[in-house]
């Protein structure tokens, strides 16, 4: 029997490992870590919601059968001539892999960016993150210096914007329980861009900025970072804002193990594909999800969890196609739209060509968590996910 492995549980590896169920087909899954995260409700773990660990999905609850092989095991080689993938714990020989293995935080050569700022990348760092305002918070109750209470999130896409919207809800009451004054808390979104969510329209963008920063959030577009030191962020002009704690949500490039593996790879890292999701290299990889170059109407599409699931299954049913020896099917992009919530009870967006905001944005924003948890894991793991106060609906 041929060896099938699918590299990385993020969203493209685990719609693929369950595509692969669906049609009893033995695979292996290998992950880092032994659950699947989810990587959108980030903002929300780190913006203090719920409680972190409900984030996370055990693997084991979402493949129970064995002929989803589970290896928890983190991928720190990929050798296609070989046809192995190599693990801090491993050789991982195979016939036919896909490779999902996501992507990490880009920092554009911005000094002291990577040493003195806290991505917004995993659940670990979503727990770090919070745990570090929280210690912040408490610090100022020792010394009343403000630099404590000062939030810096650098990046105003749909990651920087939805974890300002938490803080906006979540930083009052942190305040109210340690007895502190929440008007000397600040949340400051920086965005080398002249305006936040550029995905969105602009009437939209500006609804979002104008109720963010009624709830106390302070925008800086078109305001570009050159220089990060030890709670110090310096601006091209040159001025420096202090404070206790930097976030960074500036963007991702794809997992630097493609590129060291010698595909053929984009200016973002990301390994380039063929209209099947083969890699251009070889015929016995495909790739997914934010590690893929994938051209539509001219240009890489970017790297949503909309097009991870969507890849991530045709992936899978290109690899049986080619088990059967069946023509493999073209991947067409399904482009839904973006929904932004501002925390835990409004939201913005377009999706499918309707363009909303307030309590419906954010409802709009929950039936998609629905749909993925159904996606997934069924009624079971959307009752799961409600008793644990991840949806509002």
């Amino acid at each position: 029997m041929e060896k099938i492995i699918i590299a990385g549980a993020g969203y493209a590896g685990v719609i693929a490992a369950r595509e692969m169920l669906k049609y009893d087909q033995p695979a292996t899954l290998i992950n880092a870590e032994p659950y699947h995260q989810l990587t959108t409700w980030l903002h929300e773990a780190a913006g203090g919601r719920n409680q972190v660990d409900d984030y996370k999905i055990d693997l084991r609850d979402l493949f129970p059968d064995p002929i989803i092989q589970l290896v928890v095991d983190e991928i720190t080689g990929i050798d296609w001539k070989k046809r192995q993938l190599t693990g801090s714990h491993g050789v991982y020989p195979y016939d036919y892999a896909l490779i999902a293995l996501g992507s990490t935080p880009e920092y554009f050569n911005i000094e002291g960016l990577y040493a003195h700022s806290l991505p917004l990348k995993s659940l670990e760092s979503a727990r770090v993150i919070r745990r570090h305002i929280e210690r912040e918070f408490m610090r100022y109750g020792e010394d009343h210096d403000e630099i404590h209470l000062r939030v810096i999130v650098g990046g105003a896409g749909l990651t920087g914007v939805e974890f300002v919207g938490e803080l906006a809800e979540w930083l009052p009451d942190l305040c109210h329980s340690l007895k502190i004054e929440d008007s000397k808390v600040e949340i400051i979104c920086v965005e080398a861009m002249p305006d936040i969510l550029p995905m969105l329209p602009n009437h939209l963008r500006d609804w979002a900025q104008h109720e963010l920063e009624a709830a106390g959030v302070q925008f800086m577009t078109s305001s570009k970072i050159v220089r990060v030191e030890k709670q110090t962020l310096e601006l091209a002009g040159g001025e420096k804002i202090n404070a206790g704690t930097i976030v960074w949500t500036g963007g991702v490039r794809a997992h630097p193990l493609l590129g060291d593996a010698g595909f053929t790879c984009d200016r973002k890292g990301r390994a380039k594909v063929k209209e099947t999701l083969k890699s251009v290299d070889d015929d016995r990889v495909w790739i997914a999800g934010d590690c893929a170059s994938y051209d539509w109407a001219g240009k890489p599409l970017p790297p949503t969890a909309q097009l991870a699931t969507q890849m991530g299954k045709q992936a899978a049913l290109n690899i049986l196609h080619t088990l059967q020896k069946e023509e493999q099917h073209s991947f067409t992009p399904k482009i839904y739209g973006t929904l932004a919530s501002l925390g835990p009870s409004r939201g913005v967006g377009a999706m499918v060509g309707i363009r909303t905001s307030g309590r419906f944005a954010s409802l709009f924003k929950e039936l998609t968590k629905v749909k993925y948890l159904m996606q997934i894991g069924g009624v079971r793991m959307v009752n799961r996910k409600r008793r644990a106060h991840l949806l509002q609906v």
